[in-house]
Protein backbone atom coordinates (compact mmCIF):
# COMPACT_ATOMS: atom_id res chain seq x y z
CA UNK A 1 0.00 0.00 0.00
CA UNK A 2 1.52 3.50 -1.25
CA UNK A 3 2.59 5.48 1.79
CA UNK A 4 -0.41 8.32 3.13
CA UNK A 5 0.35 11.89 1.94
CA UNK A 6 1.38 14.39 4.20
CA UNK A 7 3.52 17.67 3.83
CA UNK A 8 6.87 18.21 5.14
CA UNK A 9 7.48 21.49 7.51
CA UNK A 10 9.42 24.21 6.19
CA UNK A 11 12.87 23.83 5.71
CA UNK A 12 15.39 24.81 8.54
CA UNK A 13 18.42 26.45 7.35
CA UNK A 14 21.78 23.68 7.65
CA UNK A 15 19.03 21.12 7.11
CA UNK A 16 19.81 19.07 3.34
CA UNK A 17 16.00 17.70 2.19
CA UNK A 18 16.72 14.88 0.23
CA UNK A 19 13.45 14.08 -2.48
CA UNK A 20 13.96 10.80 -5.02
CA UNK A 21 10.97 11.65 -7.38
CA UNK A 22 11.31 8.71 -9.33
CA UNK A 23 13.31 5.57 -10.08
CA UNK A 24 11.66 3.54 -6.58
CA UNK A 25 9.08 0.88 -7.43
CA UNK A 26 10.45 1.11 -10.85
CA UNK A 27 13.50 0.48 -13.22
CA UNK A 28 13.17 3.81 -14.40
CA UNK A 29 12.59 7.55 -14.22
CA UNK A 30 15.63 8.11 -11.78
CA UNK A 31 15.46 11.51 -10.77
CA UNK A 32 16.73 12.89 -7.00
CA UNK A 33 16.12 16.64 -5.53
CA UNK A 34 18.74 18.07 -2.58
CA UNK A 35 17.91 21.07 -1.25
CA UNK A 36 19.80 23.41 1.72
CA UNK A 37 19.09 27.01 2.25
CA UNK A 38 16.71 27.80 -0.78
CA UNK A 39 18.90 26.46 -3.84
CA UNK A 40 18.06 22.81 -5.26
CA UNK A 41 20.62 20.39 -7.07
CA UNK A 42 18.94 17.78 -8.98
CA UNK A 43 20.47 14.21 -9.66
CA UNK A 44 19.39 12.39 -13.16
CA UNK A 45 16.44 13.14 -15.07
CA UNK A 46 15.19 10.07 -16.57
CA UNK A 47 11.92 8.34 -18.34
CA UNK A 48 10.44 4.97 -17.79
CA UNK A 49 8.75 3.18 -20.81
CA UNK A 50 5.41 2.02 -21.08
CA UNK A 51 4.45 -1.35 -20.31
CA UNK A 52 1.27 -2.90 -21.85
CA UNK A 53 -1.02 -1.65 -19.27
CA UNK A 54 -0.83 1.93 -20.30
CA UNK A 55 -1.84 2.06 -23.92
CA UNK A 56 -0.91 4.80 -27.28
CA UNK A 57 2.07 6.00 -24.16
CA UNK A 58 5.46 6.82 -25.58
CA UNK A 59 7.27 8.00 -22.26
CA UNK A 60 6.35 8.51 -18.60
CA UNK A 61 8.35 11.53 -16.74
CA UNK A 62 8.92 11.81 -13.61
CA UNK A 63 6.89 14.12 -11.28
CA UNK A 64 8.07 18.01 -11.48
CA UNK A 65 4.54 19.45 -9.94
CA UNK A 66 7.50 19.45 -6.25
CA UNK A 67 9.40 22.06 -8.02
CA UNK A 68 7.69 23.54 -11.17
CA UNK A 69 6.92 27.31 -9.00
CA UNK A 70 10.48 26.82 -7.65
CA UNK A 71 12.94 26.05 -10.90
CA UNK A 72 14.43 29.39 -10.55
CA UNK A 73 16.37 27.88 -7.33
CA UNK A 74 17.44 24.88 -9.62
CA UNK A 75 21.21 25.41 -9.87
CA UNK A 76 22.32 22.66 -11.77
CA UNK A 77 21.48 18.77 -13.09
CA UNK A 78 24.20 16.51 -12.27
CA UNK A 79 23.99 13.32 -14.95
CA UNK A 80 25.26 10.31 -13.72
CA UNK A 81 25.34 8.27 -16.84
CA UNK A 82 24.23 8.35 -20.58
CA UNK A 83 21.50 5.82 -19.97
CA UNK A 84 17.69 7.07 -20.80
CA UNK A 85 16.17 5.96 -17.77
CA UNK A 86 18.99 9.01 -16.36
CA UNK A 87 18.99 11.15 -19.06
CA UNK A 88 15.77 10.79 -21.37
CA UNK A 89 13.82 13.78 -19.37
CA UNK A 90 16.08 16.30 -19.45
CA UNK A 91 14.43 17.86 -22.38
CA UNK A 92 11.17 18.19 -20.82
CA UNK A 93 12.71 20.00 -17.72
CA UNK A 94 14.64 22.55 -19.55
CA UNK A 95 11.69 23.09 -21.53
CA UNK A 96 10.39 24.93 -18.37
CA UNK A 97 13.77 26.43 -17.85
CA UNK A 98 16.03 26.15 -21.10
CA UNK A 99 19.23 27.84 -18.89
CA UNK A 100 19.46 25.12 -16.11
CA UNK A 101 23.28 23.80 -16.40
CA UNK A 102 23.63 20.25 -16.71
CA UNK A 103 26.72 18.37 -15.16
CA UNK A 104 28.48 15.20 -16.47
CA UNK A 105 30.72 13.43 -17.98
CA UNK A 106 31.76 14.33 -22.06
CA UNK A 107 29.22 11.11 -23.14
CA UNK A 108 27.03 12.00 -20.75
CA UNK A 109 26.92 15.42 -21.74
CA UNK A 110 27.34 14.27 -25.60
CA UNK A 111 24.39 11.89 -25.63
CA UNK A 112 22.31 14.00 -23.92
CA UNK A 113 23.27 17.20 -25.77
CA UNK A 114 22.24 15.55 -29.48
CA UNK A 115 18.61 14.83 -27.60
CA UNK A 116 18.02 18.60 -26.85
CA UNK A 117 19.14 19.30 -30.13
CA UNK A 118 16.04 17.39 -31.25
CA UNK A 119 13.99 19.43 -29.30
CA UNK A 120 15.59 22.84 -30.30
CA UNK A 121 17.37 23.29 -26.68
CA UNK A 122 21.23 24.49 -26.62
CA UNK A 123 21.77 23.53 -22.80
CA UNK A 124 24.26 25.30 -20.66
CA UNK A 125 26.45 22.63 -19.63
CA UNK A 126 29.75 21.47 -17.27
CA UNK A 127 31.93 18.25 -18.13
CA UNK A 128 33.60 17.05 -15.56
CA UNK A 129 35.77 13.89 -14.91
CA UNK A 130 36.54 11.48 -11.70
CA UNK A 131 38.49 12.83 -9.21
CA UNK A 132 37.03 16.66 -9.90
CA UNK A 133 35.31 18.63 -7.75
CA UNK A 134 32.95 21.39 -8.27
CA UNK A 135 31.12 24.31 -5.73
CA UNK A 136 27.76 24.40 -7.05
CA UNK A 137 26.12 27.17 -4.58
CA UNK A 138 26.14 25.33 -1.54
CA UNK A 139 26.48 21.84 -2.80
CA UNK A 140 30.33 20.84 -2.96
CA UNK A 141 29.89 18.37 -5.50
CA UNK A 142 33.15 15.26 -5.98
CA UNK A 143 33.10 12.99 -8.85
CA UNK A 144 33.98 9.45 -8.90
CA UNK A 145 34.52 6.76 -11.43
CA UNK A 146 31.69 3.80 -11.53
CA UNK A 147 31.86 1.06 -13.81
CA UNK A 148 28.79 0.48 -15.73
CA UNK A 149 27.20 -0.81 -19.24
CA UNK A 150 28.05 2.46 -20.72
CA UNK A 151 31.57 4.58 -20.31
CA UNK A 152 31.96 7.24 -18.15
CA UNK A 153 29.55 6.94 -15.20
CA UNK A 154 29.93 8.66 -12.61
CA UNK A 155 29.26 8.61 -8.69
CA UNK A 156 28.92 12.17 -7.07
CA UNK A 157 29.78 13.10 -3.91
CA UNK A 158 27.45 15.79 -2.33
CA UNK A 159 28.89 17.98 0.18
CA UNK A 160 26.90 20.64 2.54
CA UNK A 161 27.09 21.99 6.31
CA UNK A 162 24.31 19.18 6.59
CA UNK A 163 26.37 16.36 6.07
CA UNK A 164 27.65 14.39 2.67
CA UNK A 165 25.66 12.29 0.59
CA UNK A 166 27.18 9.40 -1.42
CA UNK A 167 24.76 8.74 -4.86
CA UNK A 168 26.03 5.95 -6.98
CA UNK A 169 23.67 6.29 -9.86
CA UNK A 170 24.17 2.97 -11.82
CA UNK A 171 27.27 0.58 -11.03
CA UNK A 172 28.87 -2.36 -10.69
CA UNK A 173 32.26 -3.39 -9.70
CA UNK A 174 33.83 -5.52 -12.89
CA UNK A 175 37.29 -5.87 -12.02
CA UNK A 176 38.21 -6.60 -15.57
CA UNK A 177 36.00 -3.74 -18.14
CA UNK A 178 36.53 -3.55 -21.23
CA UNK A 179 37.63 -0.12 -20.75
CA UNK A 180 40.07 -0.39 -18.11
CA UNK A 181 38.06 1.98 -16.15
CA UNK A 182 37.26 0.60 -13.12
CA UNK A 183 35.06 1.23 -9.87
CA UNK A 184 37.31 3.54 -7.64
CA UNK A 185 36.96 1.59 -4.38
CA UNK A 186 40.17 3.71 -2.95
CA UNK A 187 37.80 7.20 -3.03
CA UNK A 188 34.74 4.95 -1.79
CA UNK A 189 37.54 4.13 1.03
CA UNK A 190 38.51 7.77 1.44
CA UNK A 191 35.23 8.98 1.43
CA UNK A 192 33.84 6.62 4.22
CA UNK A 193 36.49 7.00 6.31
CA UNK A 194 35.80 11.07 6.20
CA UNK A 195 32.33 10.36 6.90
CA UNK A 196 29.12 9.02 4.23
CA UNK A 197 25.68 10.29 6.19
CA UNK A 198 23.34 8.82 3.42
CA UNK A 199 24.39 6.55 0.70
CA UNK A 200 22.07 6.40 -2.36
CA UNK A 201 22.47 2.82 -3.97
CA UNK A 202 21.50 1.33 -7.18
CA UNK A 203 19.40 -1.57 -5.80
CA UNK A 204 19.03 -3.14 -9.04
CA UNK A 205 20.43 -6.56 -8.88
CA UNK A 206 20.39 -6.50 -4.98
CA UNK A 207 18.44 -9.54 -5.01
CA UNK A 208 21.17 -11.30 -7.26
CA UNK A 209 23.48 -13.27 -5.01
CA UNK A 210 27.44 -13.24 -5.57
CA UNK A 211 28.99 -11.10 -8.21
CA UNK A 212 28.12 -9.64 -11.62
CA UNK A 213 29.85 -11.60 -14.17
CA UNK A 214 32.31 -9.96 -16.41
CA UNK A 215 32.05 -8.12 -19.66
CA UNK A 216 34.32 -9.28 -21.38
CA UNK A 217 32.69 -12.72 -21.16
CA UNK A 218 30.78 -11.91 -23.65
CA UNK A 219 32.65 -10.92 -26.59
CA UNK A 220 34.38 -15.24 -27.37
CA UNK A 221 30.16 -16.26 -26.92
CA UNK A 222 29.68 -13.38 -29.64
CA UNK A 223 32.67 -14.41 -31.71
CA UNK A 224 31.55 -17.81 -31.83
CA UNK A 225 27.90 -17.54 -32.69
CA UNK A 226 28.73 -14.88 -35.70
CA UNK A 227 31.21 -17.69 -36.73
CA UNK A 228 28.75 -20.13 -36.54
CA UNK A 229 25.96 -18.30 -37.99
CA UNK A 230 24.82 -18.92 -41.83
CA UNK A 231 23.29 -16.27 -43.07
CA UNK A 232 22.91 -12.72 -41.73
CA UNK A 233 23.21 -11.71 -38.02
CA UNK A 234 21.11 -9.12 -36.29
CA UNK A 235 22.05 -8.37 -33.05
CA UNK A 236 19.81 -6.16 -30.34
CA UNK A 237 20.56 -4.04 -27.78
CA UNK A 238 19.74 -0.72 -26.28
CA UNK A 239 21.06 2.56 -28.40
CA UNK A 240 23.27 3.61 -25.82
CA UNK A 241 25.20 0.10 -25.28
CA UNK A 242 28.62 1.56 -26.42
CA UNK A 243 30.70 -1.80 -24.91
CA UNK A 244 28.53 -4.12 -26.20
CA UNK A 245 28.49 -2.55 -29.94
CA UNK A 246 32.46 -2.43 -29.32
CA UNK A 247 32.19 -6.34 -29.17
CA UNK A 248 29.87 -6.95 -31.59
CA UNK A 249 32.39 -4.78 -33.84
CA UNK A 250 35.10 -6.54 -32.66
CA UNK A 251 33.38 -10.29 -33.49
CA UNK A 252 32.36 -9.16 -36.79
CA UNK A 253 35.78 -8.12 -37.68
CA UNK A 254 37.27 -11.35 -36.45
CA UNK A 255 34.83 -13.06 -38.59
CA UNK A 256 35.28 -11.10 -41.47
CA UNK A 257 31.46 -9.31 -41.64
CA UNK A 258 30.76 -5.78 -41.85
CA UNK A 259 28.52 -4.17 -39.84
CA UNK A 260 25.30 -1.75 -40.34
CA UNK A 261 23.91 0.06 -37.45
CA UNK A 262 20.31 0.27 -37.60
CA UNK A 263 17.72 2.34 -35.64
CA UNK A 264 17.99 6.68 -35.89
CA UNK A 265 19.20 6.60 -31.89
CA UNK A 266 21.82 4.02 -32.33
CA UNK A 267 23.17 5.68 -35.05
CA UNK A 268 23.29 8.75 -33.32
CA UNK A 269 24.70 7.26 -30.44
CA UNK A 270 27.79 5.13 -31.87
CA UNK A 271 28.59 8.25 -33.83
CA UNK A 272 28.85 10.23 -30.96
CA UNK A 273 30.76 7.60 -29.09
CA UNK A 274 33.36 7.28 -31.95
CA UNK A 275 34.04 10.79 -32.09
CA UNK A 276 34.95 10.92 -28.82
CA UNK A 277 37.27 7.89 -28.97
CA UNK A 278 34.55 5.62 -26.73
CA UNK A 279 34.21 3.81 -29.74
CA UNK A 280 37.24 1.89 -31.48
CA UNK A 281 35.52 0.86 -34.66
CA UNK A 282 38.15 -1.47 -36.72
CA UNK A 283 39.37 -0.25 -39.92
CA UNK A 284 36.57 -1.34 -43.26
CA UNK A 285 34.09 -3.00 -40.53
CA UNK A 286 31.38 -0.19 -40.90
CA UNK A 287 29.48 -0.13 -43.66
CA UNK A 288 26.31 2.22 -44.53
CA UNK A 289 23.00 0.31 -44.14
CA UNK A 290 21.72 1.64 -47.49
CA UNK A 291 25.36 -0.64 -49.04
CA UNK A 292 24.89 -3.52 -47.11
CA UNK A 293 22.17 -5.03 -49.21
CA UNK A 294 25.03 -5.51 -51.45
CA UNK A 295 27.06 -7.32 -49.20
CA UNK A 296 26.47 -11.30 -49.33
CA UNK A 297 24.50 -12.91 -46.86
CA UNK A 298 27.46 -14.26 -44.92
CA UNK A 299 29.28 -11.53 -44.29
CA UNK A 300 26.93 -9.04 -42.92
CA UNK A 301 25.86 -8.48 -39.20
CA UNK A 302 23.11 -5.62 -38.70
CA UNK A 303 23.09 -4.29 -34.93
CA UNK A 304 20.05 -2.36 -34.24
CA UNK A 305 17.32 -1.69 -31.76
CA UNK A 306 14.67 -3.27 -30.04
CA UNK A 307 16.23 -5.55 -27.83
CA UNK A 308 12.77 -5.15 -24.84
CA UNK A 309 10.12 -5.60 -27.83
CA UNK A 310 9.31 -1.81 -28.71
CA UNK A 311 6.87 -1.95 -31.14
CA UNK A 312 8.00 0.62 -33.23
CA UNK A 313 12.07 -0.64 -32.89
CA UNK A 314 13.76 -1.98 -35.53
CA UNK A 315 13.69 -5.74 -34.29
CA UNK A 316 9.65 -5.55 -33.44
CA UNK A 317 9.13 -4.53 -37.03
CA UNK A 318 11.32 -6.99 -38.49
CA UNK A 319 9.49 -9.85 -36.47
CA UNK A 320 6.27 -8.04 -37.82
CA UNK A 321 7.53 -8.23 -41.31
CA UNK A 322 7.64 -4.43 -41.44
CA UNK A 323 10.68 -3.67 -42.37
CA UNK A 324 13.05 -4.07 -45.56
CA UNK A 325 14.98 -6.25 -44.05
CA UNK A 326 12.18 -9.57 -43.53
CA UNK A 327 14.30 -12.55 -41.10
CA UNK A 328 13.93 -15.54 -42.99
CA UNK A 329 15.60 -19.43 -42.37
CA UNK A 330 19.48 -19.37 -41.88
CA UNK A 331 19.04 -16.42 -39.92
CA UNK A 332 20.59 -15.43 -36.36
CA UNK A 333 19.35 -12.38 -34.07
CA UNK A 334 20.85 -12.17 -31.07
CA UNK A 335 19.30 -10.11 -28.18
CA UNK A 336 22.01 -8.67 -26.35
CA UNK A 337 20.88 -7.10 -23.04
CA UNK A 338 18.84 -7.58 -19.90
CA UNK A 339 14.94 -7.77 -19.81
CA UNK A 340 13.82 -4.55 -17.97
CA UNK A 341 11.05 -5.92 -15.86
CA UNK A 342 7.41 -5.33 -17.33
CA UNK A 343 9.27 -5.82 -20.97
CA UNK A 344 8.97 -9.98 -20.89
CA UNK A 345 5.23 -10.52 -22.82
CA UNK A 346 6.78 -8.09 -25.31
CA UNK A 347 10.32 -9.45 -25.79
CA UNK A 348 8.71 -13.29 -25.86
CA UNK A 349 6.41 -11.68 -28.54
CA UNK A 350 9.00 -10.40 -30.70
CA UNK A 351 11.04 -13.81 -30.20
CA UNK A 352 8.17 -15.94 -31.08
CA UNK A 353 7.79 -13.90 -34.20
CA UNK A 354 11.26 -14.22 -35.00
CA UNK A 355 11.12 -17.90 -34.72
CA UNK A 356 8.29 -18.25 -36.50
CA UNK A 357 9.83 -16.99 -39.25
CA UNK A 358 12.81 -19.51 -39.41
CA UNK A 359 15.14 -17.59 -37.55
CA UNK A 360 17.64 -18.64 -35.12
CA UNK A 361 16.69 -16.51 -31.59
CA UNK A 362 20.17 -16.36 -29.81
CA UNK A 363 18.88 -14.85 -26.42
CA UNK A 364 20.28 -14.21 -22.53
CA UNK A 365 17.97 -17.21 -21.65
CA UNK A 366 20.11 -19.78 -24.22
CA UNK A 367 23.50 -18.39 -24.65
CA UNK A 368 25.92 -15.88 -22.29
CA UNK A 369 25.31 -12.98 -24.94
CA UNK A 370 24.46 -10.60 -22.21
CA UNK A 371 25.87 -9.20 -18.52
CA UNK A 372 24.33 -6.78 -16.36
CA UNK A 373 25.62 -3.20 -15.85
CA UNK A 374 24.18 -3.28 -12.03
CA UNK A 375 25.89 -4.94 -8.87
CA UNK A 376 24.77 -8.01 -7.50
CA UNK A 377 24.86 -8.58 -3.67
CA UNK A 378 28.35 -9.28 -3.08
CA UNK A 379 29.40 -6.33 -4.67
CA UNK A 380 27.08 -4.10 -2.53
CA UNK A 381 28.34 -5.94 0.70
CA UNK A 382 31.73 -4.91 0.07
CA UNK A 383 30.24 -1.04 -0.46
CA UNK A 384 28.86 -0.93 2.75
CA UNK A 385 31.78 -2.89 4.36
CA UNK A 386 34.19 -0.36 2.88
CA UNK A 387 32.16 3.11 2.98
CA UNK A 388 30.19 1.68 6.57
CA UNK A 389 27.76 5.21 6.12
CA UNK A 390 25.43 6.28 8.45
CA UNK A 391 22.10 5.70 6.64
CA UNK A 392 21.07 3.84 3.70
CA UNK A 393 18.56 4.87 1.01
CA UNK A 394 18.33 2.35 -1.61
CA UNK A 395 17.14 3.52 -4.87
CA UNK A 396 17.09 2.40 -8.43
CA UNK A 397 14.56 -0.80 -8.90
CA UNK A 398 11.65 -2.25 -8.15
CA UNK A 399 10.17 -3.03 -4.53
CA UNK A 400 11.82 -6.57 -4.20
CA UNK A 401 15.04 -4.58 -5.23
CA UNK A 402 14.93 -2.08 -2.37
CA UNK A 403 14.08 -4.54 0.43
CA UNK A 404 16.94 -7.03 -0.74
CA UNK A 405 19.51 -3.64 -0.38
CA UNK A 406 18.08 -2.66 2.77
CA UNK A 407 18.80 -6.44 4.07
CA UNK A 408 22.14 -6.41 2.83
CA UNK A 409 22.98 -2.64 4.65
CA UNK A 410 21.51 -4.55 7.63
CA UNK A 411 23.30 -7.35 7.07
CA UNK A 412 27.07 -5.35 7.55
CA UNK A 413 25.72 -3.96 10.60
CA UNK A 414 23.52 -0.52 9.65
CA UNK A 415 20.43 -0.46 12.19
CA UNK A 416 17.58 -0.92 10.93
CA UNK A 417 16.54 2.21 11.82
CA UNK A 418 18.70 3.87 9.74
CA UNK A 419 17.84 1.73 6.55
CA UNK A 420 15.20 3.49 4.57
CA UNK A 421 12.54 2.00 2.08
CA UNK A 422 11.16 5.07 0.34
CA UNK A 423 9.02 5.58 -2.29
CA UNK A 424 8.80 8.31 -4.47
CA UNK A 425 8.04 11.33 -2.86
CA UNK A 426 9.02 10.85 0.38
CA UNK A 427 11.34 13.67 1.71
CA UNK A 428 14.09 12.98 4.04
CA UNK A 429 15.85 15.74 5.98
CA UNK A 430 19.63 15.39 6.88
CA UNK A 431 21.17 17.25 10.19
CA UNK A 432 24.13 16.17 12.05
CA UNK A 433 24.54 12.63 10.50
CA UNK A 434 20.58 12.08 11.28
CA UNK A 435 18.38 11.78 8.60
CA UNK A 436 14.64 11.62 9.52
CA UNK A 437 11.48 10.80 7.17
CA UNK A 438 9.64 14.67 7.52
CA UNK A 439 6.61 13.75 4.49
CA UNK A 440 5.05 11.74 1.49
CA UNK A 441 4.84 14.10 -1.72
CA UNK A 442 1.69 12.99 -3.64
CA UNK A 443 4.03 12.33 -6.86
CA UNK A 444 2.21 10.79 -10.07
CA UNK A 445 2.87 9.62 -13.25
CA UNK A 446 3.69 12.28 -16.68
CA UNK A 447 2.38 10.73 -19.36
CA UNK A 448 3.81 12.05 -23.33
CA UNK A 449 1.44 10.91 -25.78
CA UNK A 450 2.62 12.22 -28.89
CA UNK A 451 2.70 16.05 -28.89
CA UNK A 452 1.14 15.76 -25.87
CA UNK A 453 3.33 16.07 -21.89
CA UNK A 454 1.16 15.30 -19.17
CA UNK A 455 -2.59 15.55 -20.33
CA UNK A 456 -3.25 12.06 -20.87
CA UNK A 457 -4.51 10.67 -16.91
CA UNK A 458 -4.63 7.47 -15.57
CA UNK A 459 -8.28 7.29 -15.98
CA UNK A 460 -7.99 8.35 -19.76
CA UNK A 461 -5.76 4.62 -20.34
CA UNK A 462 -8.35 2.50 -18.05
CA UNK A 463 -10.74 4.01 -20.85
CA UNK A 464 -8.43 2.96 -23.51
CA UNK A 465 -8.24 -0.68 -21.81
CA UNK A 466 -11.50 -0.99 -21.72
CA UNK A 467 -11.78 -0.06 -25.50
CA UNK A 468 -8.69 -2.74 -26.16
CA UNK A 469 -10.39 -5.08 -24.26
CA UNK A 470 -14.29 -4.78 -23.85
CA UNK A 471 -15.46 -2.85 -27.04
CA UNK A 472 -17.68 -0.16 -27.05
CA UNK A 473 -21.40 0.29 -27.27
CA UNK A 474 -23.57 3.90 -28.03
CA UNK A 475 -26.68 4.53 -27.66
CA UNK A 476 -28.40 7.26 -28.88
CA UNK A 477 -32.51 7.33 -27.84
CA UNK A 478 -34.75 10.38 -27.97
CA UNK A 479 -37.73 10.43 -25.73
CA UNK A 480 -40.64 12.54 -25.09
CA UNK A 481 -39.63 14.79 -22.05
CA UNK A 482 -43.36 14.29 -20.28
CA UNK A 483 -43.70 10.43 -20.39
CA UNK A 484 -40.44 9.13 -20.93
CA UNK A 485 -41.58 7.15 -23.83
CA UNK A 486 -39.13 6.45 -26.93
CA UNK A 487 -39.90 8.27 -29.52
CA UNK A 488 -37.11 7.22 -31.53
CA UNK A 489 -34.40 4.69 -31.08
CA UNK A 490 -32.81 3.31 -29.13
CA UNK A 491 -30.16 3.18 -32.29
CA UNK A 492 -26.92 1.09 -30.83
CA UNK A 493 -24.00 0.55 -32.27
CA UNK A 494 -20.99 -1.39 -31.06
CA UNK A 495 -17.46 -1.49 -32.10
CA UNK A 496 -15.10 -4.96 -30.71
CA UNK A 497 -17.98 -6.25 -28.88
CA UNK A 498 -20.04 -8.05 -31.48
CA UNK A 499 -20.36 -8.27 -35.37
CA UNK A 500 -24.05 -7.92 -35.80
CA UNK A 501 -25.91 -4.93 -33.90
CA UNK A 502 -28.81 -6.99 -34.08
CA UNK A 503 -28.03 -8.97 -30.76
CA UNK A 504 -29.12 -6.06 -29.14
CA UNK A 505 -32.27 -6.40 -29.90
CA UNK A 506 -33.17 -8.30 -26.88
CA UNK A 507 -32.16 -5.27 -25.24
CA UNK A 508 -33.86 -2.39 -26.56
CA UNK A 509 -37.82 -3.35 -24.94
CA UNK A 510 -35.59 -2.92 -21.87
CA UNK A 511 -34.25 0.53 -22.44
CA UNK A 512 -37.85 1.69 -23.24
CA UNK A 513 -39.17 0.21 -20.20
CA UNK A 514 -36.54 1.74 -18.15
CA UNK A 515 -36.78 5.43 -19.02
CA UNK A 516 -40.36 5.15 -18.68
CA UNK A 517 -40.24 4.35 -15.25
CA UNK A 518 -37.38 6.53 -14.51
CA UNK A 519 -39.91 9.78 -15.79
CA UNK A 520 -42.67 8.62 -14.02
CA UNK A 521 -40.81 8.52 -10.75
CA UNK A 522 -39.45 12.22 -11.42
CA UNK A 523 -36.64 11.71 -13.67
CA UNK A 524 -35.81 14.83 -15.70
CA UNK A 525 -32.00 15.48 -15.65
CA UNK A 526 -30.88 14.25 -19.00
CA UNK A 527 -27.50 13.05 -17.42
CA UNK A 528 -29.41 11.46 -15.18
CA UNK A 529 -31.67 9.32 -17.66
CA UNK A 530 -28.30 8.74 -19.26
CA UNK A 531 -26.95 6.70 -16.41
CA UNK A 532 -30.69 4.51 -16.24
CA UNK A 533 -29.35 3.53 -20.22
CA UNK A 534 -26.01 3.22 -19.12
CA UNK A 535 -27.12 0.76 -16.19
CA UNK A 536 -29.60 -0.89 -17.98
CA UNK A 537 -27.10 -2.22 -20.99
CA UNK A 538 -24.90 -2.41 -18.74
CA UNK A 539 -26.43 -5.38 -16.29
CA UNK A 540 -27.89 -6.73 -19.97
CA UNK A 541 -24.24 -7.22 -21.47
CA UNK A 542 -22.42 -8.31 -17.88
CA UNK A 543 -25.28 -11.00 -17.38
CA UNK A 544 -25.47 -12.04 -21.35
CA UNK A 545 -21.68 -11.87 -22.49
CA UNK A 546 -19.77 -11.64 -18.90
CA UNK A 547 -18.45 -8.08 -20.95
CA UNK A 548 -18.00 -4.76 -19.40
CA UNK A 549 -17.54 -2.48 -22.44
CA UNK A 550 -17.19 1.18 -22.78
CA UNK A 551 -21.31 2.34 -22.80
CA UNK A 552 -21.53 5.67 -24.25
CA UNK A 553 -25.41 6.56 -24.36
CA UNK A 554 -27.08 9.77 -25.20
CA UNK A 555 -30.59 10.49 -24.26
CA UNK A 556 -32.32 13.43 -26.37
CA UNK A 557 -35.70 14.72 -24.85
CA UNK A 558 -38.47 15.66 -27.57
Amino acid sequence: MPSAVYDPPELERGTLRVVPVGGLGEVGRNMTTFEIDGKILIVDCGVLFPEEFQPGVDLILPDLSAIRDRLDDVLGVVLTHGHEDHIGAVPYLLRLRPDIPIIGSALTLALTEAKLKEHRIKPYSLTVTEGQTEQVGPFDLEFVAVNHSIPDALAVAIKTEAGTVLATGDFKMDQLPLDGRITDLRSFARLGSEGVDLFLVDSTNADVPGFTPLERSIGPVLEQVIAKAPRRVIVASFSSHVHRVQQVLDAAHANGRRVALLGRSMVRNMTIAAELGYLRVPDGVLIDYKKAKDIPDDRIVYMSTGSQGEPMAVLSRMANLDHAIEPGEGDTVVLASSQIPGNESAIYRVIDGLTKLGATVVHKGNAKVHVSGHAAAGELLYCYNILRPKNVLPVHGEYRHLIANAKLAQDTGIPEENTFLAENGTVLDLRDGQVRQVGQLDIGFVYVDGATVGEITDSDLKDRRILGEEGFISIIVVVESQTGRVVSGPEIHARGFAEDDAVFEKVRPKIAEALTEAVSNGVRDQHALQQVVRRTVGRWVNTSYRRRPMIVPLVIEA
